[in-house]
């Protein structure tokens, strides 16, 4: 099964998905799995009702909606609708993209950081490598999606071990 992709086109909707607990919430909910907003809440350390409203607006721009199963008549069980978020660079021209996208950009660093944090012990099949590449842009982009194509080929395979895996292409200065 492909990875599915939601694509951010706009201002208004690159600004309610950078919100941080918004952002938190669509993480556990693509991660996890389907969840009520009280189950978040309680992981986030948020109240039921923040995390009910911020449910309600990733679902207005089309990030999360109802679980097909739903257990209860009670509570709202939400799933994500999509495994990753797409922000073209073309958002940072418009007018405050740039704000947002940082926002985005250091939500994204800070979780690295804390997984980097965590991981205090060697376990089979993690592992941390690094590359010096010389490529001109086109044989980058190549790259990438080469890079992409062969994860989505382990994507929802469902094993035991759930890593995360991040691609981080970062232009040399020295």
């Amino acid at each position: 099964m492909a990875i599915t992709r939601k694509t951010v086109e706009d201002l208004e909707t690159l600004k309610a998905v950078s919100h941080p607990l918004r952002m938190a919430l669509l993480g556990l909910l693509r991660i996890e799995g389907p969840a009520t907003a009280s189950q978040l809440a309680r992981e986030l350390g948020e109240s039921s009702g923040s995390t009910s409203y911020h449910l309600r607006q990733l679902e207005r721009f089309g990030f999360v909606g109802d679980a097909t199963d739903q257990p209860s008549g009670r509570e709202r069980r939400w799933q994500a609708l999509h495994d990753a978020t797409v922000l073209p660079s073309a958002l940072a021209d418009l007018d405050g993209g740039r704000e947002y996208l940082d926002v985005v950009r250091r939500r994204q660093e800070q979780h690295l950081c804390d997984g980097l944090e965590a991981w205090t012990e060697p376990r089979p099949g993690i592992g941390h490598s690094d590359y010096d590449l010389r490529l001109d842009p086109d044989e980058l982009q190549q790259m990438l999606d080469d890079v992409h194509a062969v994860i989505e080929g382990y994507a929802h395979r469902g094993g035991a071990v759930h890593v995360a895996l991040h691609v981080l292409t970062l232009p040399q200065t020295a």
